[in-house]
């Protein structure tokens, strides 16, 4: 699926941009926006192609992360070692824990049909459900129990899974999540997080967030903008409420404050080329964001794809635990 999208992407650029594909002649959302460039640094590279895709970290502040293409999930530490802690059988894209510590996944079975699957702390796999009528699935958080979100880029609807019965339903289609121009192959909902009882959701296509109650039962409310003009990717908040969000080929992370105030706080510079995901560290790790990226394979910069990075920012005290 991404290997098709970042092909049209490519395409995209080409046709509407010219040459060469710089993610700076997209569309200048960030013209205006202040910039307050945290410290940065890389703690661990992969090779030039590699899709790291999502990002979850553990009680022990190990990180785990998806490289898509390739369906590998990685365990890699706040230092920067790193080891092959998985291996599915087709595409990985969402990420989180469940309350036993394993890990559920989105992504695709190597026969492309859309899937979810259990690794458990050993790294052993286990294809939990083929959701019929799903598209594309994307970014994935823990809702209650056993009950998972998962966005579907392509189908503009976030699916309600139960990782114990292994059964999905629809649990919000709305127009907010979905692809204004469905022949744009940029996905629509892509990343979830759920802070104080609302889900927030980026719409990446239409460059905005939305903010979805959590009514009783676990329903879902009315959808209602929280930010525009925000090419989101994914993202996290930080114990204040203040947002952190990778633009992927904007290669920018963004902070909006609580009073919707955005800031860039990282850029080229800092190595976030093709930032895709980020989350907060724990314990000692808590006052930085760990970013993940695929080095520009959606939109090459100049002189061509990177590796793909994890970088640390120093984004200070006061932030997630």
């Amino acid at each position: 699926m991404k290997r098709k999208i970042r092909f049209i992407l490519l395409t995209l650029g080409l046709l509407v941009f010219g040459q060469p594909n710089r993610a700076q002649q997209l569309p200048p959302i960030f013209a205006d926006t202040p910039k307050q460039i945290v410290a940065a640094r890389t703690i661990a590279e992969f090779p030039v192609n590699t899709f790291l895709e999502n990002v979850a970290v553990d009680k022990k502040g190990d990180l785990f992360v998806n490289s898509y293409e390739d369906g590998k999930v990685y365990r890699v530490t706040t230092v920067g070692a790193k080891t092959e802690f998985a291996q599915i059988t087709g595409k990985v894209a969402g990420i989180a824990f469940d309350k036993k510590g394993n890990l559920i996944i989105s992504g695709v079975t190597i026969d492309k049909k859309a899937a979810v699957f259990r690794v458990d702390k050993s790294g052993k796999v286990e294809m939990l459900a083929i959701i019929e009528g799903a598209i594309f699935l994307n970014g994935v958080t823990h809702l209650s129990g056993d009950i998972f979100l998962i966005a579907d880029s392509y189908k503009g609807a976030i699916w309600e899974f139960d990782a114990r019965t292994k059964t999905a339903a629809v649990w919000l289609m709305d127009e907010s999540l979905a692809r204004a121009n469905t022949s744009n192959p940029t996905p629509a909902v892509n990343g979830l997080k759920i802070y104080k009882n609302n889900l927030y959701a980026t719409n990446t296509q239409n460059q905005k967030i939305f903010r979805i109650p959590i009514l009783a039962g676990g329903k879902a409310g009315k959808p209602e903008m929280f930010a525009e003009k925000i090419n989101g990717d994914d993202f996290a908040f930080d114990e204040k409420g203040n947002l952190f969000v990778t633009t992927h080929v904007y290669n920018n992370v963004v902070r909006i404050a609580t009073d919707g105030k955005m800031t860039i706080i990282a850029a080229e510079n800092e190595f976030v080329t093709g930032d895709t995901s980020l989350v907060f560290g724990r314990g000692r790790d808590k006052n930085a964001v760990f970013v993940v990226t695929n080095g520009g394979m959606s939109l090459p910069p100049t002189g061509g794809v990177q590796t793909a990075k994890i970088v640390r920012l120093e984004v200070g005290a006061g932030n997630s635990k």
